[in-house]
């Protein structure tokens, strides 16, 4: 199978010549990258070759397919045939093929996403409604109510840098990590993310914070828990540990973004800031530490929890906007339109919304879908709140081992 890996590396990396933001991240073998010189033109002769080293790869899995494997080697066939699938259909988007929002979700990340549920989200906006005061429709009234939890510019970082270590410190109490770990925070601005993890191998990662839009308290313990610790950083440091280094397995120094293995790891990021802030913990972090630290309010703490896990409970209709948007059945402006009534979304943050959508297409089911996955697989196998120690070791089990959508089903 190593051999098998190689060449699935290698076919990652070509594809990123044609789809440059396709490689998210590579530390292997420098002589395994392709010379920038051989690209080729996208034609008919591009694509049969790619779809041949492709279907290669794959029929060779097939010819393992009887071989007496470990559990571990299972999970690692198992990986690689999906990836494998998830490349055939990149290949064929490369080629000019369109899919629909569904479609495209299950080729590229092996998952059968939810559709909106209408209903629900009418009974959670009316508690909202409930809960927030004032005059103005409820986006205004939210919106209104959200600005008081701003960081001012000037306390960005030293927020960022609170909550960092704590995240850290947290994880550590469960997970080791490498010895050598680090990471960089940068702040940017232009891009059509709120935050972006570069994992640049060597357990080292580059943090980049968006600061185009005001940055509520909240988000700087979710984006520190999303792209740190537990998330994506310590996520690619434990798979170049226990996977590249400890096992040789290569395909793990290559991160194909549009892949299932981008759902794996925004579930698991989206679910690690309930991980390490259990229960009214994060309550307590906020009143004690977060909110002093940028000068806010501490007595309007358990209201704004509050508000913030109702809109939590309808994350997906942000899919709906994706999916009709993608599907040609809106325009862009009755998009808009729709998640600044339904998501409660300033008019500019949904059209940032958009712009991630334009750019990243159905990849927008890995955040919400991806959560939803690693909860119900982590407490059905008995990971529940009341159980800390099952459950950090059922979230370590995912983020160091091979994992697939469709696995964590099973």
């Amino acid at each position: 199978m190593n051999q098998i890996a190689e060449n699935y590396v290698k076919l990652v990396l070509e594809i990123g010549l044609y789809r440059p933001e396709y490689v998210d991240a590579y530390y292997g073998p420098e002589n395994w990258k392709p010379d920038k010189s051989t690209k080729q033109e996208i034609d008919s002769t591009l694509i049969s070759l790619l779809n041949k080293k492709a279907d290669y790869l794959l029929n060779r899995l097939d010819e393992l397919s009887e071989y007496n494997a470990t559990e571990l080697e299972t999970l690692r066939y198992r990986f690689l045939y999906k990836q494998l699938l998830s490349i055939k259909g990149m290949i064929a988007i490369i080629s000019g093929a369109e899919f629909t929002f569904e479609k495209e979700a299950q080729i590229l990340y092996d998952a059968i996403t939810p559709h909106y549920d209408k209903e629900h989200t009418a009974v959670i906006l009316k508690k909202l409604d409930d809960i927030l005061p004032g005059k103005g429709n409820l986006g205004e009234r939210y919106n209104r109510f959200k600005d008081q939890f701003i960081i001012p510019s000037p306390k960005i970082d030293a927020v960022f840098e609170l909550t960092m270590n704590e995240c850290r410190k947290r994880t550590l109490e469960y997970i080791a990590l490498p010895d050598n770990e680090k990471f960089e925070v940068r702040y940017v601005s232009g891009k059509p993310w709120g935050a972006y993890n570069w994992f640049r191998g060597n357990f080292f990662s580059v943090i980049e914070i968006n600061t185009d839009l005001p940055i509520t308290v909240d988000r700087a313990i979710g984006l520190s828990a999303h792209e740190g610790y537990p998330g994506h950083h310590l996520f690619n440091s434990l798979l170049e540990q226990k996977l590249v280094k400890d096992r040789g397995w290569v395909e793990y120094s290559v991160y194909p973004l549009y892949s299932p293995i981008s759902l794996i790891a925004e579930g698991t990021a989206n679910f690690g800031e309930k991980l390490i802030f259990p229960g009214n913990s994060k309550i307590k972090f906020m009143k004690d530490f977060l909110f002093p630290q940028a000068g806010l309010d501490t007595s309007l703490v358990e209201k704004y929890i509050r508000v913030l896990e109702l809109l939590n409970q309808i994350r997906f209709v942000s899919n709906e906007a994706a999916r009709n948007y993608i599907n040609g059945e809106w325009d862009r402006e009755k998009a808009v339109k729709f998640l600044v009534e339904y998501s409660l979304n300033t008019p500019e943050k949904a059209e940032k919304k958009l712009d991630f959508v334009e750019f990243y297409r159905s990849y927008v089911i890995n955040y919400n879908y991806g959560l939803d996955l690693v909860t119900k697989f982590i407490e059905q196998n008995g990971g529940t709140e009341d159980d800390s120690k099952r459950r950090w070791e059922l979230f370590e089990q995912l983020v160091s081992t091979p994992q697939t959508p469709s696995g964590l089903l099973d």
